[in-house]
């Protein structure tokens, strides 16, 4: 199964030619369970980084290593064993997502999506729609996103489904769509007049259906390869059993929420073992120690030293919270209620205000016990802080300090509206 990859590029995307077919890799590994699972992560990982800087700088799109990353079989790991898939755990998820991310973050974050659709299958599809999806996936399919818009103050959605005589179709604009660019399918969240009022869905749109367009046009300062740019739909025709009910996310709790959050926290703690780990190798082998610690070596500064060992010790507090709340997501999907899918949308956002705030320091601090030499442009150092700094601002961390705080203070649930 191929599709024709026809992508409008601006004047500041890659100048190396698209492909014009996104293939299906040729073989597949199936990956059955979560020690399997990290064992390819971590393998991976040491493929990924030695030209994570480069692919940064050049802004060039990971078009083989996507390809590599598929192959793996790391995509389908979430896949329901009943289905063929490995239904790894959460916390398996997240640090296979965080041991790509710490290796390149623009990678760790293009598949957050992907899982965030298969989960949306796993609580909302019908056994249909379930069997058919996620047998593309374990094919080597891969889904992209298009869900946020911008240009508007409110959230209002205007991405619009309409049924018709003529069949079904979507219209309208997507932006921070993240993976899209790569995508056999895009999972389009679309609204639809239902008995006077708008009710969501998730439409799963393939890449080469006539009226869609995706424009390679993000241009963060970080996260630069993850191809999360624009997609516009006109009149784009979708067969109803592509589109998956997605109200139920809202009216009824569920850990779609939850699981979507657990990756983002996911890539942020990546991106804080990435810093961490340059900034060691550096003092180890190229940072001079100040004058006044008197000693021969930086890494025998004793105030560098102490610095260490803080951020050590923060990186894995946001470990343990990260585990601790893959268990508690894990928990609400076994059982979900209104008090287990909050708990563990608390217990994520508690992972969230760690690993945000770790991820953030670690770039940052990476330059402070390095020293100047590690700001040499071609180093490329600084986009452990670029990508963290971009990726954190996703949904913004104070209001999970709110979200746990209410809840513990005044028994408060979370809302449900994706961002927790």
């Amino acid at each position: 199964m191929t599709f024709d990859l026809s992508v409008e590029t601006l004047d500041h995307a890659p100048t190396q030619a698209l492909p014009r077919e996104l293939r299906t890799p040729l073989t597949l590994d199936l990956i059955t369970n979560d020690a399997e699972a990290l064992a390819t992560a971590r393998r991976l990982a040491t493929t990924f980084a030695p030209e994570a800087a480069l692919r940064d700088r050049e802004r060039r799109l990971p078009w083989a290593e996507l390809d590599a990353f598929v192959a793996s079989g790391l995509w389908g790991i979430t896949v329901p064993r009943e289905f063929g898939g490995a239904g790894v755990r959460n916390g398996t998820l997240a640090e296979v997502t965080a041991i790509i991310a710490a290796a390149d973050g623009s990678l760790g974050q293009i598949p957050q999506n992907h899982f965030y659709a298969l989960e949306v299958l796993r609580v909302g599809g019908s056994l249909e729609q379930q069997r058919f999806f996620y047998q593309r996936v374990l094919a080597g399919e891969r889904f992209g996103n298009a869900l946020a818009e911008i240009s508007h103050k409110d959230f209002k959605r205007r991405t619009r489904l309409t049924r018709g005589a003529d069949g079904w179709h979507i219209d309208g604009r997507k932006f921070y769509c993240t993976g899209a660019l790569y995508a056999h399918w895009i999972p389009t969240l679309v609204v639809a007049e239902e008995q006077g009022r708008d009710v969501t869905y998730l439409a799963f749109v393939p890449r080469d259906t006539p009226g869609v367009t995706v424009t390679d046009d993000w241009d963060g300062f970080g996260q630069r390869v993850t191809g999360s740019g624009s997609v516009q739909f006109e009149q784009v025709r979708v067969e109803p059993e592509w589109v998956v009910p997605f109200q139920v996310s809202f009216e009824h709790a569920t850990t779609i929420g939850p699981l979507a959050q657990i990756i983002h926290a996911a890539i942020d703690l990546g991106q804080a073992r990435g810093a961490f780990e340059a900034a060691l190798q550096f003092v180890r082998e190229r940072s001079r120690p100040w004058i006044d610690a008197k000693v021969e070596l930086a890494a025998d500064d004793p105030l560098t030293i102490a610095q260490f060992g803080d951020l050590a010790a923060r990186l894995r507090a946001a470990e343990a919270l990260l585990r601790r709340a893959g268990r508690f997501v894990d928990a609400a999907q076994a059982a979900p209620t209104d008090r287990s899918v909050a708990e563990a949308s608390v217990a994520v956002a508690e992972a969230r205000t760690l690993t945000t705030t770790v991820s953030l320091d670690a770039g940052s601090r990476l330059f402070e016990l390095a020293g100047a030499a590690a700001t040499l442009d071609g180093l490329g150092l600084d986009r452990f802080w670029r990508n963290a700094r971009t990726h954190t601002l996703h949904d913004p961390v104070r209001w999970k300090y709110h979200a746990v705080g209410n809840f513990y203070l005044n028994d408060k649930l979370p809302p449900r509206h994706g961002a927790l």
